[in-house]
């Protein structure tokens, strides 16, 4: 009776454990997508390799393999430690890499051990490379191994099953944004074995269906040289086109080496870059805010026509200070500007006059004709991470703080101090707002997504995300006051002799507040409590290609540290670039 149920009802069930005993799935990993700059360079790519890897169900004594395999190869402490952490986020039947990138002796002296040893094998792989190591890495990101709470994000997302046989995701940048992308399909071998797991034959095999490739609008000889003129500062440059949104360059300095996260980053290593004091991990461009300073200015400007508080033509006198009750409100030139009308207040950069525009307006008008320039929210740039920044008013502090807004608080918006923080993302997208007529574009860093197996290209369009609702006539105000700024205001030294012209303000940014009475004197304050450096500007005036915006950290005035920066962007695209042929279309 108990043979019959085994053989005739439980027959089904029984064929189908045996099946399973014998038939084994080899999940086979497809290559990650590429990852090119504007030129063609490769920022991101798969190198072939060797990794000692174990599969703890197999090893039994994790601790005991692991004293085996230091008898044979040499094991560093880091990657010992790395190896049992991913160990304890493991799924049951992952082969963990304990040591990646063998070399050629450690791979002959390991493949005659490793069948001694249960549990260990020597895989190849494509590991994740990023040739120009710390370049672009905030950009770029990161890919890393897949951990405990990945899969339960991706297990929320009913993604999981999508990464069956995948030990990598992206962790950061590019990587992580265009993951669905990059990541590619998994193939499978499907496989007859023995009870011993010794192979017999190959019963099915599904290759793997390689990721996409993506071409980024990022020009990396622009990237780099930017980067090496940040070394010892700190801060953020962004270069993007007006009439497309795309991003020349996009650095954050300092930055970090993304091969070092790849298989699992050293404690020590994480250590040092979580505690520095430069804080290399932050996005710079991406999630620094910064009191924009008088590169305010000229937005306040079109403000001012738009609202109809000020005329091209009216005028002010500028004594070198605004007085509102007992508080007197500094102009950054004591002796102060004379007679100042709307032009005349950018190319010199009077603060009087933005202090008393600022009263005037009132902090709400600010808000309502500041804010079609994109400032106080995310601009919608295709990678995570981006913050909104501060664009106050009165209802935002109520809510942030609990407070009325006072009327004191409203001269120092003017000059963009105050509550005032955005990114340089953000000033930058502003920026080529003005060199373009009025069109708010997205910002986007890939050009087109390139199918690997096909070569055909998908290009990405060009996304407006609003038209300002601004006069011309303004926009060529202001314009020509940038302009002038760069022959005889602020930004003349700087751009003097350059065979192009150029719109540009200057600003310089308080990190803390001098008190009534006193004067701010750099040489006497600690370094990281000096003045930002900032500066935009947009090129040829006439006809412009790239937007600009830079800040650099504690730099002080922005014609000393930050316009020197802009003035190489623009040097490189419309200079050395065209005589190499690559000039922008």
């Amino acid at each position: 009776m108990r043979f019959g149920q085994i053989q005739v009802w439980q027959h089904e069930d029984h064929a189908a454990k045996a099946e399973e005993n014998r038939v084994a799935l080899l999940p086979i990993q497809p290559p990650r997508g590429r990852i090119f700059d504007r030129h063609g360079e490769t920022l991101a790519r798969n190198d072939a390799g060797f990794s000692l890897e174990i599969e703890p169900f197999q090893a039994k004594n994790l601790n005991r393999t692991i004293e085996e395999i230091g008898k044979v190869i040499e094991l560093k402490p880091a990657e010992i430690s790395r190896f049992k952490r991913a160990a304890g986020e493991a799924r049951r039947f992952d082969s963990i890499p304990l040591k990646t990138k063998l070399t050629d002796e450690e791979v002959a002296r390991l493949v005659t051990r490793v069948t001694e040893i249960p549990g260990v094998n020597i895989q190849q792989r494509t590991i994740r490379s990023y040739p120009y190591g710390d370049s672009s890495s905030h950009l770029l990101g990161h890919i890393g191994r897949i951990s405990r709470a990945d899969r339960e994000r991706l297990t929320e997302a009913d993604l999981l099953e999508d990464y069956f046989g995948l030990s990598h995701i992206g962790k950061l940048g590019i990587e992580k944004s265009y993951e669905s992308d990059l990541k590619g399909i998994p193939g499978f071998q499907k496989i007859e074995v023995t009870a011993s797991g010794r192979l017999v034959r190959e019963l099915d095999l599904k290759p793997p269906i390689p990721g996409q490739n993506l071409q980024l609008s990022i020009d990396q000889g622009l990237q780099k040289m930017v980067e090496d003129a940040f070394i010892g500062r700190r801060g953020a440059l962004v270069a993007m086109s007006p009439t497309t949104g795309e991003l020349f360059a996009m650095v954050s300095m300092p930055n970090f080496n993304p091969n070092a996260f790849v298989d699992g980053i050293d404690p020590d290593l994480w250590n040092q870059l979580n505690q520095s004091p430069d804080v290399p991990l932050l996005n710079r461009a991406l999630r620094g805010i910064y009191p924009p300073g008088s590169t305010y200015k000229p937005f306040m400007a079109v403000a001012a026509l738009a609202s109809g508080a000020r005329t091209a033509d009216e005028a002010i006198q500028d004594p070198g200070y605004f007085m509102l009750g007992n508080h007197r409100f500094r102009d950054y030139n004591p002796k102060g500007n004379g007679r100042v009308d709307l032009k005349k207040s950018i190319v010199v950069s009077s603060d009087t006059y933005y202090y008393k525009l600022a009263h005037d307006m009132g902090v709400d008008a600010i808000y309502k004709f500041i804010s079609p320039f994109g400032f106080g929210r995310t601009t919608g740039i295709d990678i995570e991470g981006e913050t909104a920044g501060i664009l106050p008013s009165s209802d935002w502090k109520l809510k942030r703080f609990g407070k009325e807004w006072l009327t004191g608080e409203t001269p120092s918006i003017g000059i963009g101090q105050g509550y005032n923080a955005f990114t340089v993302l953000q000033l930058v997208r502003a920026t080529a707002a003005l060199a373009n007529g009025g069109k708010l574009l997205r910002p986007r860093l890939v050009r087109s997504v390139e199918n690997s197996q096909t070569g055909e290209q998908m290009e990405l369009p060009a996304i407006v995300d609003r038209r300002l609702d601004v006069e011309q006539q303004w926009l060529d105000i202001v314009h020509e006051a940038l302009v002038e700024v760069n022959r005889s205001g602020t930004g003349a030294r700087v751009m003097a002799g350059v065979p192009y012209s150029v719109a540009g303000k200057t600003g310089t940014a308080q990190v803390f507040s001098v008190k009534q009475g006193e004067v701010y004197e750099e040489e006497k304050v600690s370094e990281r409590l000096r003045d930002h450096s900032l500066y935009i500007a947009y090129a040829p005036a006439e006809n412009p290609k790239v937007a600009v915006a830079v800040v650099v950290e504690n730099g002080g005035f922005g014609a000393t540290a930050a316009a020197p920066l802009a003035r190489k962007v623009f040097d490189y695209l419309l200079v050395t670039r065209k005589k190499e042929g690559r000039e922008l279309p």
